[in-house]
Order: structure tokens, then C-alpha cells, then sequence
């Protein structure tokens, strides 16, 4: 098959999170199995990458378009990539793919890309990545976008693919064909996990004492992730288990601020850790450190980084709220409403049940395996053949 991959950001724009890297993966799957790809993307996130611009480059087998954008600014503030040459490569290579594979939802590339493929009459599938639910901020901005280009995108869309029922049930108040619906976990490259930094490495680049218990979060710092929850938690906690330590690995997304003045008040600031984004072995050190890992959020379409968590053996604690709470069992981690008191009940069980938590480190390892892309990118490729087969274009 000849497939078309599109996305705002791609390798090595890890910054940009998740959807950059699973496209990645996805693709260069996809190519192992002898399959044609192509991906659309740009020129860079946080800053413009040195790769050359507007014309195919080749990764790892992959043929990529490293398209520039418009405004580094935008990209980097507003996180909307405009890909002002795309149009013009789109316009003639799109009739030449046998399937597309959208990546995210509110995107320019997305607009540009759909017209055409409707034009040529080529399927598309979309894989959303929690991007159709309006729940954070901007909400005028997704309303306009889903009038004028959104609503048609998602019709004339051959397949939706989700993380999770949850995700879906968050969606599908716009949907309205469910035979397009499709619900596929997001996977892992197991092959960063099989040699883990050492125990020891990120406490002692940190200063964290051997006897302090951590407690660890890993994501983006945004009011839907329950931060502010998990650190009034922590200061009921920290009356009780004076050894504990809570870091908060991830970038600022407009919540950081109100963060550090929550623990200033609670007057527990030189109990919290608060670093940067971490990105390969430093994130890794930071997981094999940690004694549990909490993802506390109101919503989250599927929470890759408490599937990274599993895989270095650190059990997780997860709301009902997280989509990856469909696919664990409690012998690796817990499952709470969002909640004060769950969270703070079972922050000390964990804490306080050396046995049982090594017990769940140990099942975590063997857990992760069946998230690994050679079986998620079966899954994807029976998707494409069935939008082959079964083509709702018109």
C-alpha cells in the first residue's frame, strides 16, 4: 500500500508529545512490512528543526515532508502549524495514495489534506487523539474550526480510530455513523525499556534522599490533569508519612504558576520537585526512581506516560477518568474516581506496602507487553484495508 501519514509535528520534535511519536512509530512499522509511506508534517514545534524544508527527505525508510511553517510563533505558542507550501505538494501527490491517515483533529494539515483526498476520492482515517472533545481552552476558536471545515472532515472520514471508550463516549456527540468507530490502545516501543538506567541515577542528579518515597507525575502541566488535586493530597499526606517526595516532570501549559503558589500556601514548596521535560534515558531515570506514578486527570483520552511508568515497573495510580484504565488490572496499578480522599487513601497504601508494590512492578513489565507496535500496527492496517474495501468518499 501507498499511505499517506499526517501530522503537525513528527521525529525529532519529541517536545510536541504523543502524536509525533506514535505517528513516527506507526510509520516506520509500516515500512518494515514493505508498505510505501509517506508523512506531511513541519518544520518544528518549540523551534524550526535544521532539516531541509518543503521537499521529501528520507527517515529511517520513511519519506517525510518537513514542511516550513508560516509562523514559528503560532506553532510554538498556539501550537497551530501553517504549513503554507503544503497546498501546492498536496495538490498533486494526494491522488496517488491508496489510504490516508490523519493523525489529530483541528489542524490546518488536516483541512488541506481532506479536501483534497475528498477531491481524488481517496479514504482517509482519523485517529483523534482525545482532540475532538472541546475541553480545554480556545473552545470559540474549535467551535468556528468545526463549523467550517470540522463537521465535513469528520462525515466524509472513512474510519475514527480511539484510544478508548472513554475517548469515543467524549466524542460522539458529533459523531454520527458508529459503524466508523474503531477503538485501538496506544502502544510503546518496548525496545527503550529492555536496558533501564540504574536505580539511584535521577535521585542523585536531584538531590533526593535514598529514604524519601516518590512520588511521580509525567505530563503536560494543564488545569485537566489534577494537579492541583494530587498536591493537596500530598500535603494531607505529608502530615502523615513525613519521607515522601512529589515531582512533576513535564512542560507548562498554563498551569504551572497557580501550581507552585498552591504549594507555597500549603506550605509544602520544598516537598515538590518541579523539572522540565524529560525526554529519553532522563525520563527513564525519573520512572526507575519513582516508588509510584499518578495520573490523576479529569479526563485523559488514554495516558501513554503511565503505560511508560509499567513498562520500567513502577506501578501507577490512575483515575477512571484515564482511558488506559479500560486495560489494566489492579495487579499493576489502581484505578480511583477523582477524588481527595481515594487518592489520598490509596497514596498511602502504596506508599506504606513495600510487598504488594513490588509485586506490581513485577507484573507491570510482563503487562506492557501486549501494547507493543507490532501488534497495535496489525490492528491499524486492518482498519486501512477495511476503508479500501468499504469507501464512504463521494
Amino acid at each position: 500500500m501507498k499511505i499517506l501519514q499526517v501530522t503537525n509535528f513528527f521525529k525529532p520534535s519529541w517536545e510536541s508529545g504523543g502524536p509525533a511519536r506514535s505517528c513516527y512509530e506507526i510509520s516506520k512499522e509500516l515500512v518494515k512490512r514493505g508498505h510505501e509511506v509517506t508523512v506531511y508534517t513541519t518544520d518544528g514545534f518549540k523551534y524550526r528543526l535544521d532539516v531541509a524544508k518543503n521537499k521529501p527527505v528520507i527517515v529511517d525508510g520513511i519519506k517525510v515532508y518537513y514542511f516550513r511553517n508560516l509562523s514559528n510563533y503560532l506553532s510554538r505558542n498556539f501550537v497551530l502549524p501553517i504549513p503554507y507550501y503544503l497546498p501546492f505538494v498536496a495538490g498533486k501527490e494526494i491522488k496517488n495514495f491508496d489510504v490516508i491517515h490523519l493523525h489529530e483533529y483541528r489542524t490546518f494539515l488536516n483541512i488541506v489534506v481532506s479536501y483534497y483526498a475528498r477531491k481524488y476520492k481517496i479514504p482517509y482515517v482519523l485517529q483523534s487523539r482525545g482532540s475532538i472533545p472541546r475541553l480545554s481552552r480556545r473552545e470559540e476558536l474549535k467551535i468556528i474550526f468545526d463549523i467550517l471545515w470540522g463537521y465535513r472532515l469528520l462525515d466524509k472520514t472513512s474510519k475514527i480510530i480511539f484510544s478508548s471508550k472513554i475517548e469515543l463516549e467524549k466524542s460522539k456527540y458529533k459523531l454520527k455513523r458508529e459503524n466508523k468507530f474503531e477503538i485501538i490502545p496506544n502502544s510503546l516501543n518496548l525496545y527503550n525499556f529492555k536496558k533501564l538506567p540504574k536505580k539511584g541515577e535521577f535521585r542523585k542528579k536531584y538531590s533526593i534522599n535514598k529514604n524519601e518515597k516518590i512520588i511521580l507525575y509525567v505530563g503536560r502541566i494543564h488545569k485537566i490533569k489534577g494537579l492541583d488535586l494530587l498536591i493537596s493530597v500530598f500535603s494531607s499526606l505529608n502530615k502523615e508519612l513525613k519521607d515522601i517526595k512529589l515531582v512533576i516532570v513535564g512542560p507548562d501549559d498554563g498551569h504551572l504558576n497557580s501550581l507552585k503558589n498552591l504549594a507555597k500556601t500549603l506550605k509544602i514548596e520544598n516537598k515538590i520537585l518541579f523539572t522540565d521535560p524529560l525526554f529519553g534515558k532522563d525520563k527513564l531515570t525519573a520512572y526507575v526512581d519513582a516508588d509510584i506514578f499518578v495520573l490523576p486527570s479529569k479526563y485523559e483520552s488514554f495516558g501513554n506516560v503511565a503505560l511508560e511508568s509499567l513498562a520500567c515497573g513502577t506501578p501507577i495510580i490512575i483515575t477512571k477518568g484515564c482511558g488506559l484504565s479500560e486495560y489494566i488490572d489492579r495487579k499493576v496499578g489502581y484505578i480511583i474516581d477523582y477524588n481527595k480522599q481515594q487518592l489520598l487513601e490509596t497514596l498511602y497504601d502504596s506508599l506504606t506496602k513495600d510487598k504488594k508494590i513490588k509485586i506490581m512492578g513485577k507484573n507491570a513489565k510482563k503487562f506492557v507487553e501486549k501494547f507493543s507496535w507490532t501488534e497495535i500496527v496489525e490492528k491499524i492496517k486492518k482498519v486501512y484495508i477495511k476503508v479500501l474495501n468499504t469507501s464512504n468518499i463521494r
